[in-house]
C-alpha cells in the first residue's frame, strides 16, 4: 500500500504530515544534545527528515525507510544527509549512535511496533530521546477521518485505521515504557489545513496511497462516486479546514 511513487504519498499525505514535522521535533528533540546525530525512522519522502535538516543540518541527520522511491526522494532533497533503505525492524547502524530517534506516522504500519521501537533505543544513546507519533485515527479526530467515516455510513463493515497500533490514546507511551524508556510522556499534537476546493482534498484519495487510498481504489465506480458525493455535502467546495490530531510520545534512554 506504500509502494507508490515519492510525489503520491507528497500529495496524499505532506499536506499534514509537514506541518506536523515542526511540532514533533519540537517534542522529539527536547533536551537532546544539539551537537548530537538524529535519525528519522520511516521517513516517506523526506518530510519530517527535511524538519530535522532545518534544525540542525545535513550532516547530523540519518533517515531510513524500505520503500526504494521514497529513499531516493530523500536521498535525493539532502545529499548530505545519510539515507538508507531499511525496516524499523532492523536499523543498519550500531549501538548509541544518535541522540534522537524520531518515527512519524510509522509505527501503525510497522510489522513489530515492538521490535521497531526496541531498536530505536537500542541506537540512541544513554540520555538521549525515542519519540514517536500516529494520527489519533480510533479517537476519530486523523485528518482521514472525514473519509472513513462517510465509508462507514455507506458500509458499516469498514473497519477503517481504528484497530492499527499507536491509534489509540495511551499506545504509544505503553510501547515506549515496555520498551524500558525513562519518563514517558504522551501528548498531542493538531494542525489545520485548509483546502481551497473540495478536488484539491479528494484527489490525492484517488492515488492509491496507504489504507484509505486502497480502500478508495476498490470501490466500483457507483460506491466511488457515491462516498465522493457524500463528502462533498458534508465538507462543501470549499474553501474548508480540516484538522488533524496525533498522539506522540516520548521517552530518554
Amino acid at each position: 500500500m506504500f509502494e507508490v511513487a515519492a510525489d503520491a504519498y507528497v500529495r496524499f499525505m505532506g499536506t499534514f504530515s509537514g506541518p506536523l514535522a515542526g511540532l514533533f521535533a519540537d517534542v522529539g528533540l527536547a533536551g537532546v544534545d544539539p551537537a548530537a546525530r538524529v535519525l528519522d525512522v520511516g521517513c516517506g519522502p523526506g518530510m519530517l527528515t527535511a524538519e530535522l535538516v532545518r534544525r540542525r543540518g545535513a550532516p547530523g541527520v540519518a533517515a531510513v525507510d524500505p520503500v526504494a522511491s521514497f529513499v531516493a526522494a530523500t536521498a535525493a532533497a539532502h545529499p548530505e544527509a545519510d539515507v538508507r533503505a531499511a525496516s524499523a525492524e532492523r536499523l543498519p547502524f550500531t549501538d548509541a549512535a544518535f541522540g534522537a530517534t524520531l518515527a512519524q506516522l510509522v509505527v501503525n504500519f510497522m510489522t513489530d511496533p515492538a521490535a521497531g521501537i526496541g531498536e530505536m533505543r537500542r541506537v540512541t544513546r544513554p540520555g538521549g530521546r525515542v519519540s514517536a507519533c500516529v494520527w489519533d485515527h480510533a479517537g476519530g479526530r486523523g485528518p482521514l477521518s472525514p473519509l472513513w467515516r462517510a465509508a462507514r455510513a455507506l458500509d458499516p463493515a469498514v473497519g477503517g485505521e481504528g484497530a492499527l497500533p499507536g491509534a489509540h490514546g495511551g499506545d504509544l507511551a505503553a510501547l515506549l515504557d515496555a520498551a524500558g524508556l525513562r519518563e514517558v510522556a504522551e501528548v498531542e499534537l493538531t494542525v489545520a489545513v485548509r483546502f481551497a476546493r473540495f478536488a484539491d482534498w479528494w484527489e490525492p484519495y484517488t492515488l492509491g496511497v496507504g489504507p484509505a487510498g486502497a480502500y478508495v481504489a476498490g470501490l466500483d465506480d457507483t460506491d466511488r462516486e457515491r462516498l465522493q458525493g457524500d463528502l462533498l455535502r458534508e465538507l462543501g467546495p470549499g474553501p474548508f479546514t480540516v484538522s488533524g490530531t496525533a498522539w506522540a510520545a516520548s521517552g530518554v534512554v
